[in-house]
């Protein structure tokens, strides 16, 4: 099999390239990635000299480019896009571009050249807010913010093109994903990094916002059982099973950094700030076997330990962050 994995020099994809290639005889991947401030290719050091991985530097928008990859590929794994939330809120014309245009480029090649399985990777965020109860995958997407909708409609898209075409697309929704090599603009990361160095940290509202949090080894498993048994036109949740508020996770970090309460400041909520997220992974677990096998606990405090561990990695990164704002 040959592989086109997008965005996989970012958080998630980066993590199913290493992992994917540090198995039994791993299928040739190739990663094309456009670099952007959340892209990093040190992402994929540990992997950069294996044959079986070739990195391509561009744009998912690039017909041309996308066409001649898809041409030479059995499958492909789509991770790329804009995903923070707080930047489709400044400005919603890239997340348009990227998730909803980019994705559209991507399943026009796919479709020309038929290729055998296509998996989009989105997000829970899609589903809108829930008091309680937990989304299943048949639940209409309610978005709220610039950047759920534009994945909401990416989905649908995905989901079309399977009833459309006939084309054989899996749709995955995942939880807050964590672990390491996140970008530190995501709130673990950020937390860890900021009270590592005796910084501070921001709290939004009233810290009550409910999250279901997910290690990203237990994500990309997921992600991988849908690649090779999910069913087309089928979305599949993919959660973790740890529901924090985000005043308790605040309070894990701050714990786990050694510092103190004095350290986080109670700040304006965000725009339309959704109140809970939580997902029912029963359909991924019966039909696929998936279940979550890394306690919160333990994920978390290897988290922290590898950014304490791994300043050299982060520490530029933090600049680039800033200057992308």
């Amino acid at each position: 099999m040959r592989l086109l994995v997008t965005g996989g020099a970012g958080f998630i994809g980066s993590h199913y390239v290493r992992t994917t290639l540090s198995g039994d005889s791993p299928p040739d991947v190739v990663v094309l990635d456009k670099l952007t401030y959340a892209g990093n290719p040190a992402n994929l050091a540990s992997v950069s000299q294996s044959p079986q991985l070739k990195f391509i530097e561009g744009d998912i928008l690039d017909v041309r480019l996308v066409d001649e990859l898809m041409a030479d590929v059995d499958a492909v794994v789509h991770f790329a896009a804009e995903s923070h939330v707080d930047r489709s809120i400044l400005g919603a014309a890239d997340f348009v571009m990227t998730n909803v245009v980019g994705t559209q480029t991507l399943l026009d090649a796919a479709l020309r050249h038929r290729i055998g399985k296509f998996v989009h990777v989105s997000t829970d965020e899609v589903y809108g807010s829930i008091e309680d109860g937990s989304w299943t995958e048949d639940q209409p997407v309610q978005p709220n913010s610039p950047y759920s909708a534009s994945k909401a409609c990416s989905d649908l898209l995905a989901l079309a093109y399977s009833r459309t075409h006939g084309l054989d697309v899996s749709v995955t929704r995942c939880s807050n994903n964590y672990g390491p090599y996140q970008f530190p603009e995501k709130v673990i990361p950020l937390f860890a990094t900021n009270l590592l160095d005796g910084g501070r940290v921001p709290l939004y509202g009233d810290g009550l916002n409910v999250r279901d949090w997910l290690h990203v080894d237990d994500h990309v498993r997921g992600v991988q059982l849908v690649l090779d048994n999910g069913r087309s036109g089928e979305v599949y949740n993919i959660g973790g099973g740890t529901e924090l508020t985000n005043k308790e996770l605040t309070d894990l970090l701050v714990r786990a950094c050694g510092a103190s309460w004095d350290s986080v400041d109670h700040v304006v909520d965000r725009k339309g700030h959704d109140r809970r997220y939580s997902v029912d992974i029963g359909k991924i677990s019966t039909e696929l076997g998936y279940f979550p096998t890394v306690p919160f606990d333990e994920g978390l405090a290897a988290t922290v330990d590898w950014y304490r561990d791994n300043r050299s990695w982060w520490e530029p990164l933090r600049q680039r962050a800033a200057l992308a704002r």
